[in-house]
């Protein structure tokens, strides 16, 4: 392996992207940090981090940067953190299919595509780590999180798929699953709950109400909230751990979800879960 290592970072406006590209960078990697909008280039360039533009809903940006990356390192890429994402929150019955559609191409498809553009790379190098950044609720369902759980539940399903498809190949895949996060990540679910669900008109109004309470943070405050750090140590284990897990569970109510899963009748299961979000 190369002295200096690469990884490519997606999301790295603010929130666990933003700290974990830092974080490496300190730690001696060549971090490649991508974001959407323009004007996140200079604070991470400013930290001497190679930052560039890619959208997951635009292929022809995702091909780019690739390619500026293989341009600049002479041809390896050697980890691909998947981490960019947002939530779009509603009642499965206020979802359009369009909006559906949205969530499933920045959440799911652009991931597929930017994975399936760095693993020839890998391939050819006969090595890499592929490290997702999935969610508990990749795992276990919420209510009115729908379009959000499925997109998880998707990137799940692809990504034990391939981990057990590259064995063998010196390619590692990992699943990152953690709960609450301190991020930007519930303002840009409430923006996303204000352009695409109609809340006056729902069947669900009235619980609409309470949730972007919690959204907009006049609501009660999630005190088993943590911070990026958290998902840097896990994700520091997925890119240097001889065999890296399979899954990475971050938070305490994560844990607990995934325990109460294993241990619990579904229906019971399910019940408890209405009664938590």
């Amino acid at each position: 392996m190369p002295e200096r290592k690469s990884i490519i970072i997606t999301g790295c406006s603010s929130g666990i992207g933003a700290f974990c590209a830092r974080a490496l960078k300190q730690e001696g990697w060549r971090v490649f940090a991508t974001v959407r909008n323009p004007v996140h280039l200079a604070a991470l360039e400013a930290d001497g981090i190679e930052a560039l533009l890619m959208d997951y809903t635009d292929p022809k940006s995702i091909s780019a940067m690739v390619a500026e990356v293989v341009r600049r390192t002479g041809g390896t890429i050697d980890a691909l953190f998947n981490n960019g994402a947002y939530g779009q929150p509603g009642a499965v019955e206020d979802l359009t299919t369009d909006v559906l559609r949205l969530q499933f191409e920045t959440n799911v498809f652009g991931w597929h595509e930017l994975t399936r553009q760095v693993i020839p790379y890998m391939r050819a190098q006969g090595f890499g780590r592929i490290v997702q950044c999935s969610s508990i609720l990749g795992l276990v369902p919420f209510r009115y999180r729908g379009a959000y759980n499925a997109s998880k539940h998707a990137i799940e399903g692809l990504s034990v798929t391939l981990r057990m498809e590259l064995d063998g190949s010196g390619i590692f895949v990992s699943l990152i699953e953690p709960g609450p996060i301190e991020s930007r990540f519930t303002a840009n679910a409430l923006a996303a709950v204000q352009a695409h669900i109609d809340v006056e008109n729902s069947a669900h109004a009235e619980e609409y109400k309470r949730q972007l309470a919690r959204l907009d943070g006049s609501g009660p405050v999630n005190k088993h909230k943590l911070g990026p750090d958290a998902v840097h140590e896990v994700l520091r284990h997925a890119l240097t751990a001889p065999r890296p897990k399979p899954h990475y569970i971050v938070t305490k109510p994560a844990k607990k979800g995934v325990l109460a899963k294993r241990l619990l009748p579904a229906d019971l299961l399910y019940r408890l879960l209405r009664r938590m979000d």
